[in-house]
């Protein structure tokens, strides 16, 4: 059945990138190599985006997690973050690519902060494509987060307690700027969500796929989003 929405050429395509460590390990490598593998593989896709009419699309670069990985792999991505922003910032903003960041931002170096606030700032007129890159992200930190937030303007009289419905929440969380994605695509085979955008993947398309990022090609995008295009979204409402 294909999809029924007015617009199909708006699309909002989120993606775990899982894989690197073992794509790296695979070829007797550290780990670090993989992610370095796996940075290169960002740009190809983003550059295939326009053209399959995705306008939105959002990474999970770093969870709120991963910071239990070893020291020398968070003190590795982090470097590779900076060195990514520094490299890529001015031709992400020459190429129409809006970049914002989603997370708690509060743990993060104080340089890398300041690249992704200049980043965001260099990039807020473009418009070609939105790419939101989620780094020291967790859905429930983000949704506990949004709630404090929400509570402390309902104590200051803000907000009404009554006016508190499902529309009002996702006003406060980090994507309150973004539509929800139709499409979540998690790579490496493995079938689970790993606390990335709860609430606003609830009717989200979900796609599997078995290769691992870094060798997740423009192509495979390609067939990925063909067949999304393939299925009906319904929301809940009975098949027509």
């Amino acid at each position: 059945m294909k999809d029924s929405r007015a617009n199909q050429d708006d699309l909002h395509v989120a993606i775990i990138m899982d894989g690197n460590g073992r794509w790296a390990q695979k070829r007797g490598k550290p780990r670090l190599f993989g992610h370095h593998a796996g940075a290169r593989r960002v740009s190809e896709v983003l550059e295939s985006c326009p053209g399959l009419g995705v306008k939105y699309l959002t990474i999970f670069a770093f969870s709120t997690e991963n910071w239990k990985r070893t020291q020398a792999e968070v003190a590795g991505l982090m470097s590779l973050f900076r060195r990514y922003i520094e490299k890529e910032a001015h031709r992400l903003a020459g190429k129409g690519v809006r970049v914002r960041f989603i997370g708690d931002r509060v743990r993060l170096d104080q340089k890398l902060v300041q690249l992704m606030d200049d980043l965001e700032v260099l990039t807020e007129n473009n418009d070609l494509l939105h790419l939101t890159i989620a780094l020291n992200y967790g859905s429930r930190d983000e949704v506990a987060r949004a709630t404090r937030r929400l509570a402390e303007d309902v104590a200051a009289g803000r907000l009404a307690p009554q006016d508190v419905d499902e529309e009002t929440l996702p006003r406060y969380l980090d994507t309150c700027l973004l539509p929800d994605p139709d499409l979540v695509i998690r790579t490496s085979g493995e079938a689970r969500i790993s606390n990335f955008l709860l609430w606003q993947s609830a009717y989200a398309e979900y796609e599997f796929i078995d290769t691992l990022w870094p060798d997740f090609t423009a192509e495979e995008f390609m067939r990925v989003v063909a067949r999304y295009h393939q299925r009906e979204r319904r929301f809940g409402a009975v098949p027509g």
